[in-house]
């Protein structure tokens, strides 16, 4: 199964830095992450609900009854995760790690698995791509600004190519005014600034031709 082209421009696409997460306290990811929710989000809006799929196989590393900074009991487990993970027909395969701390051994395990296994997940996922946080890992952050602002469509397009055939407006005049080299560049959200502006000068230029 290949990638069609919408999917390879989805994937070529740089990370929003809004979707990147900072840690908080001593506890957790050591650098900027995503979250695992918005990971497999992000897998479903590329691949489609049913074009992705993964399994994991979870393997224990410690698990001891210790006790807290306070001196009271609590289970501490640590676990590992290999997570195998295929979306369009693509096989990637990674490791993660995750720990857990609670008064009931229960949640200790509870905790640590669930944190092996998103790590693994989100870690397998990010060989596809910068939206997967595979450009986190840059130091220079190269891929990690916001996408530019959506353009206006084929039909807004066309809107506008016969808006200036009825006003009989130049619309190289537009787009030097605009600062863009075609209409297709047109920023989306100026779409009906963009008409209003050409009715109003289309209707000077009438008024200093009669």
């Amino acid at each position: 199964m290949s990638l069609t082209e919408a999917q390879n421009a989805m994937l070529k696409a740089p990370l929003d830095p809004k979707n990147v997460r900072k840690p908080e306290g001593k506890f957790g990811p050591k650098g900027d992450y995503l979250e695992g929710w918005f990971v497999m989000n992000e897998l479903n809006r590329v691949f489609g609900f049913d074009g992705w799929s993964y399994t994991i196989d979870l393997s224990r590393d410690a698990l001891s009854e210790g006790q807290d900074s306070k001196g009271n009991p609590q289970w501490q487990a640590a676990y590992t995760c290999v997570c195998t993970l295929t979306a369009a027909g693509v096989t990637r395969q990674d490791v993660g790690f995750g720990s857990g701390f609670a008064k009931q051994v229960g949640d200790a395990i509870e905790g640590a698995t669930k944190e092996a296994a998103t790590d693994a997940l989100k870690r397998a996922a990010r060989t596809f791509g910068n939206i997967f946080g595979l450009a986190l890992y840059d130091k220079e952050r190269a891929n990690v600004h916001a996408p530019p602002p959506p353009t206006i469509t084929d039909d807004q397009r066309i809107e506008l190519m016969n808006l200036f055939e009825a006003t009989a407006f130049p619309v190289d005049r537009f787009l030097s005014v605009s600062k863009i080299k075609d209409l297709r560049e047109l920023p989306a959200a100026k779409f009906e600034g963009a008409k209003g502006w050409i009715k109003q000068e289309a209707k000077k230029l009438t008024e200093q031709a009669a």
